[in-house]
């Protein structure tokens, strides 16, 4: 019994961070899938709160949020309901007809039918009971698919260019790269408890379609004389705190590639320090507050690989172009052509995916590819075909030939089912773009437009020409949906984070906003002078004021 003269002490309440460590010290989520057939057998209710909350994940599974977002809940975090969300890895973007046919049926059968393609050429389904979840995950697995890495502090989906293989350009078809680098690290014990999450781009395109620079770690080919080789980066990402990805001075001939893969992520695993907040456990970390280095961290490579690091050689960069492949393209194959279709805000129908997946078998050879920036391609289309096969998706609103407005649109999943986001997106975007295309029908600048839900930058709202971050503001004494603007993001040469401008308009307003905004850089540009620029060279003051217009500017954070 205790002396009623002991001090007593309250419990220590363990931290977000400490009890992830802790689990994940516990189970390997990769290894009791059986714990989940036994959910799915004995009812929701069942459910075990670590799977809940965080094991579920290593199965591209989420609990799905009830539609109101995070101000519907506690700390930052809304209310779940029954329902679940699976995200669907597709390594490099690379799917078949067949695998497609299988997606699309599961979405009809179990996911009220609808899909997202998701900015890591994944797709996403929603509405999943518990009882569904096994059933899905053995469809999957017959046509080679598996949700498998697709979430968790694991690596996730392994995209690459969606055109490798048949891009006339390419400095080499990375594919085979990208789909062994994703064997060799999907469901591996080793570096199944990572700090968090890790995100890998391996590509041989010259335009860097799938934007190493916001990745955690990427290949990008480059070429030493006649010889191939990869460049490699770390330290990209973007949520609340955007950095760009440091190139190491190295260069990786490509039989090399794995095991530097593996060198990489060998050092970011054992940082115990990233370890104690999830917020700061994301491998720019080491860049941007513990002293890392591109020396530093080339020097600590240099221990984990079996070979000597060769130095690296001048890389051209590429110009910040769209980079989503899209319209028709002659491919590398005499007589064939590519057929890029944007999918607005990447969202799609089962029935829209099944027709796709048809139409790859009757003009091409049953190949499709995802995309980073949510859109699909059908490859390997006689080049005599390619009109008939836009004819056809358009049909099906999936235009070949988009406006930019279209074509440049990017959404996360917002408060529809997402728990931390704080603002509405996908339908929102849709209703923007259709709004902006009436009001300018004539834009003539290629432009991308990312809508993010909340602070963690799903929707890449850094690296827009506008980026809107979702929040929200009073109105008529009502709290609604808005969003604040960040101006002149860029990838590839001119590089950097969109910039906030202290602007934030309720939902509603936007499409005014934007209006105005776009007239005034028609208004204002110089002769040939690119929307990028424009942001550039104008003041914050003076774009809040374009987009304010003659009304009170609401300045947000």
């Amino acid at each position: 019994m205790m002396s009623p003269d002991a001090v007593q002490t309250a419990p220590v309440k363990e931290t977000k961070a400490q009890k992830s460590e802790r689990l994940k010290l516990a189970k390997n989520p990769w290894e009791s899938w059986a714990d989940v057939e036994g959910f799915a057998q004995a009812g929701r209710d069942s459910v075990a709160s670590e799977w809940s909350g965080l094991y579920f994940k290593w199965w591209g599974i989420y609990t799905q949020g009830d539609g109101i977002g995070a101000v519907g809940g506690v700390g930052g975090e809304g209310k779940t309901t029954e329902y679940f969300m699976m995200r669907i890895a597709v390594p490099a973007g690379f799917l078949t007809s067949k695998q497609a046919r299988v997606v699309a049926d599961l979405t009809k059968k179990y996911a009220r039918n609808l899909a997202d393609v998701t900015t890591r050429q994944a797709i996403q389904l929603h509405w999943l009971t518990i009882e569904s979840l096994p059933i899905i995950v053995q469809e999957l697995e017959k046509v080679g698919l598996s949700p498998k890495s697709a979430c968790g502090d694991v690596v996730r989906n392994v995209t690459g260019c969606p055109l490798a293989g048949i891009d006339g350009e390419e400095i080499a078809d990375a594919s085979g790269l990208a789909r062994e680098v994703a064997a060799e690290m999907n469901g591996n014990p080793e570096f199944y408890n990572l700090p968090r999450k890790f995100k890998i781009a391996v590509s041989g395109c010259p335009v860097w379609c799938c934007y190493p620079e916001i990745n955690d770690l990427s290949l990008t080919a480059i070429k030493r004389g006649d010889e191939l080789g990869y460049s490699l980066r770390v330290g990209g990402g973007l949520s609340k705190e955007p950095h760009m990805a440091v190139r190491l001075p190295v260069f990786l001939k490509p039989e090399q590639c794995v095991e530097a893969v593996r060198g990489v992520l060998r050092i970011y695993r054992e940082q115990e320090a990233l370890r104690k907040d999830r917020s700061k456990a994301r491998i720019k970390y080491m860049f941007m507050e513990q002293g890392w280095t591109a020396e530093t961290f080339t020097e600590e490579l240099q221990k984990r690989v079996s070979f000597t690091l060769e130095p690296a050689v001048e890389e051209v960069l590429p110009e910040d172009v769209f980079r989503d492949h899209c319209g028709i393209r002659k491919q590398k194959q005499e007589g064939l052509s590519s057929v890029g279709m944007s999918v607005l805000r990447g969202r799609v129908s089962g029935e829209q995916l099944e027709k796709v997946a048809d139409l790859a078998d009757e003009f091409g050879n049953g190949e499709l590819r995802t995309t980073i920036m949510q859109n699909l391609i059908i490859p390997n289309v006689p080049t005599e075909k390619a009109q008939g096969l836009a004819a056809e998706l358009g049909k099906l609103e999936l235009h070949v030939d988009g406006s930019v407005f279209w074509r440049g649109t990017v959404a996360c999943t917002g408060t529809e089912f997402c728990k931390l986001a704080i603002s509405e997106t996908k339908g929102f975007s849709k209703w923007l773009v259709d709004e902006i295309e009436e009001r300018l029908p004539q834009f003539d600048q290629q432009i991308r437009i990312n809508v993010t839900g909340c602070p963690n930058g799903c929707g890449q709202h850094w690296i827009g020409d506008i980026g809107l971050e979702g929040k929200k503001v009073k109105v008529d004494g009502k709290m609604v949906d808005a969003f604040n603007f960040a101006v002149g993001g860029a990838v590839g040469k001119y590089q950097r984070p969109a910039r906030p401008i202290g602007y934030r308009a309720a939902a509603t307003e936007v499409p005014e906003a934007i209006e105005r905004l776009l007239r005034g850089y028609l208004a204002k540009r110089e002769q040939g002078e690119n929307l990028r620029s424009y942001f550039a060279r104008t003041p914050d003051e003076e774009l809040r004021n374009q987009l304010a217009g003659t009304g009170p500017a609401t300045i947000g954070e």
